[in-house]
């Protein structure tokens, strides 16, 4: 097992969740910005298969600059039609063609960009017709000649393509799992049966003041599912009761819900669509806009800008080193007398993958414990078996077992 460089503190500062004030934000599946983290982590993922498939490896490639710009729609009671198709452009860099013993060949990217998209928004967005209500394009270049080489040259030693960073925390205090399991409920199976009018464009806004939490949530009804208006308080009416009984259930503490509070339906406003998203209504959307690695927005934690959707699975740190620092905090925060885990790690291009140029381990402590030297030999042994096997997080990401956003 190889040492690497890493540094191990204690934090003297109090838990988040002592905090007066704190906030935590997750943008749901059909979120303009989920739509466009999605769809460029899907062509990323096509990419990967036809590579391997054909080549026996995954190539060069970043396509993490999917741009949404929403459409308009007429949108009524029972109905309405789309007017404008929102428009879709798949963007980023890719291995296009490929020198096979002087032979070229050549990969259509821009055909599985386009099908990846319209593929993923048929599988999960049900009222959103990708054939009608999407215009899908792409301008995908060439990776440029000296990030390919050096890809191709050190793909063996997988070196790191950039100098750039990862950060997680482990565990999710009370807001921030509140906050992801609504989302993930509100877009469940059982949701989907039980209220198929609720449509998959669901925010989710959870503030906590002192012990109490308020979750203010925004969520796309589907207008040819609701007839009147009686029926669309009727169907918000239930959505709200089903949250309410599915926090109870989760939170320890008490949690008031706000549902589409910028009805008036005095003055007949509600929130319906034709497709279920608010991408049909104008509202823009770009890849990396939305949910960090853990799937929440924290300003009260540190977090990475970078966007993980639709980077390479092999040497893009931007991706890599937050998952990485999500598994390391998780292993971290299960230790005996830690209370919560901060992991930051910190690469330099060239550098290999498996040896970043620093590792930070923060802990906050349960009271009474002490930062012992067994307590950091534990820390360092996880750090350094992690990074000893990280090819499984290239697997990993292949197989759809991580959350990236």
């Amino acid at each position: 097992m190889a040492n690497r460089n890493v540094v191990i503190e204690r934090l003297n500062q109090q838990s988040v969740e002592l905090h007066s004030v704190e906030f935590v934000e997750r943008k749901g599946l059909g979120h303009p910005d989920y739509i466009a983290d999605s769809l460029s982590e899907e062509f990323s993922l096509q990419l990967c298969k036809v590579y391997k498939e054909r080549f026996g490896q995954i190539l060069h490639h970043n396509v993490d600059k999917v741009l949404l710009v929403g459409g308009q729609a007429n949108v009524k009671f029972g109905g309405g039609e789309v007017l404008t198709p929102i428009y879709i452009l798949m963007s980023g860099r890719a291995t296009t063609e490929v020198s096979n013993n002087g032979v070229k060949e050549y990969i259509p990217v821009g055909r599985i960009a386009v099908e990846s998209a319209k593929n993923w928004i048929r599988e999960n967005l049900r009222f959103l017709n990708p054939e009608s209500h999407v215009i899908v394009d792409h301008r995908v270049g060439k990776g440029s000649a000296d990030l390919v080489c050096n890809y191709e040259a050190r793909r063996e030693n997988k070196c790191s393509n950039d100098t750039s960073f990862g950060v997680a925390y482990a565990p999710l205090d009370s807001l921030e799992r509140a906050v992801y399991e609504t989302e993930r409920f509100v877009n469940s199976p059982y949701m989907r049966k039980r209220l198929p009018e609720v449509g998959e464009d669901v925010k989710v806004m959870g503030l906590r003041s002192g012990r109490e939490i308020k979750l203010t949530l925004a969520v796309a009804m589907v207008s040819k599912l609701i007839p009147d208006l009686d029926h669309y308080i009727s169907v918000k009416e239930q959505l709200k009761k089903e949250l309410e009984d599915f926090v109870a259930k989760k939170s320890d503490l008490p949690v008031e819900i706000y549902l589409n509070n910028a009805d008036r339906p005095d003055l007949g406003i509600v929130y319906i669509t034709v497709t279920g998203t608010s991408a049909e209504m104008g509202d823009d959307g770009e890849t990396g806009r939305g949910n960090r690695v853990n799937g929440l927005i924290t300003p009260s934690r540190p977090m990475s800008l970078e966007a993980t959707a639709g980077k390479n699975p092999v040497s893009h740190i931007g991706k890599i080193y937050n998952v990485m620092a999500v598994i390391i905090a998780n292993r971290i925060a299960e230790l005996k007398g830690v209370k919560e885990a901060y992991v930051k790690i910190v690469s330099q291009i060239g550098r290999p993958i498996d040896d970043p140029h620093m590792t930070n381990v923060q802990l906050l402590l349960e009271s009474g414990s002490v930062l012992t030297s067994g307590l950091q030999s534990e820390i360092e042994s996880i750090v350094n078996e992690e990074f000893d096997q990280i090819d499984k997080i290239t697997e990993g990401i292949l197989q759809r077992k991580f959350t990236l956003y």
